[in-house]
């Protein structure tokens, strides 16, 4: 099975988590995209979206789902978007399609995060795929050089402005065996607007696709709020 089908398949299973909901987050890329069409033909309670960049907003809007403002919706049931690494705690890497900042405002405004990937996005350490900052552009060149300092070489990515009209950093080579103190170390960095490692507020649930089906993986939250591996489930 290609990769697009796995996607798909992932995309249409988060369908289960909007049913009776009214107004839902979604992210970007190729993986939401797809939900976001599968989206328009379930619909069900669904009457808006809030969207996590300018791209999903079109998207939303040709498929006749109406794009909402956080500001005025408030906090959301659940969210709904794709990454470009998970690991076992249900930590990611995103950013690669340049929207990680609103991204991550609308992951934390929801009560549940739900992640739809392809099992070659499984990994069993972050940082094979390279980290995504976003930088305030006068600061790129300074941030450049404190990521090099903590063992990253840190690429700008050409020609690409963010919606927010920034710059992105793309970062090879750290070691991410802690991935919650590393976000936030990187952004304590000033110029720094956020950082595309999403370990402190990880997905909720992850909905990985393959050739054998929908793999469902959810971590179960203590009092503690920590996350080990050994708190996971899965069914299929």
């Amino acid at each position: 099975m290609d990769a697009h089908r796995s996607k798909e398949l992932a995309a249409r299973a988060a369908l289960e988590f909007v049913d009776g909901i009214e107004i839902i987050g979604v992210g970007t890329g190729s993986t939401v995209n797809l939900f976001i069409e599968a989206l328009a033909t379930h619909r069900g309670s669904v009457r808006g979206a809030v969207s996590s960049s300018d791209a999903s907003t079109r998207k939303l809007q040709e498929s006749g789902i109406e794009a909402l403002d956080l500001n005025a919706t408030g906090d959301l049931d659940v969210y709904i978007d794709g990454a470009d690494e998970a690991n076992a705690a249900l930590q990611l890497i995103k950013g690669g399609g340049g929207a990680l900042t609103r991204e991550k405002i609308v992951a934390a405004a929801s009560r549940k995060f739900v992640c739809i990937v392809d099992e070659s996005k499984i990994v069993d350490v972050l940082g094979r795929f390279p980290l995504p900052v976003e930088v305030i552009p006068m600061a790129r060149a300074y941030v450049a050089r404190q990521l090099a300092a903590l063992g990253g070489e840190a690429v700008l990515r050409d020609a690409v402005v963010t919606d927010n009209g920034n710059s992105i950093l793309d970062v090879r080579g750290l070691t991410i065996s802690d991935p919650s103190a590393l976000e936030s170390e990187i952004n304590q960095i000033p110029g720094v607007v956020t950082v595309g490692l999403f370990a402190r507020r990880p997905a909720d649930v992850l909905l990985v696709g393959s050739a054998s089906g929908v793999r469902r993986v959810s971590r179960q939250e203590e009092r503690s709020n920590s996350l080990l591996p050994s708190r996971l489930t899965a069914d299929r």
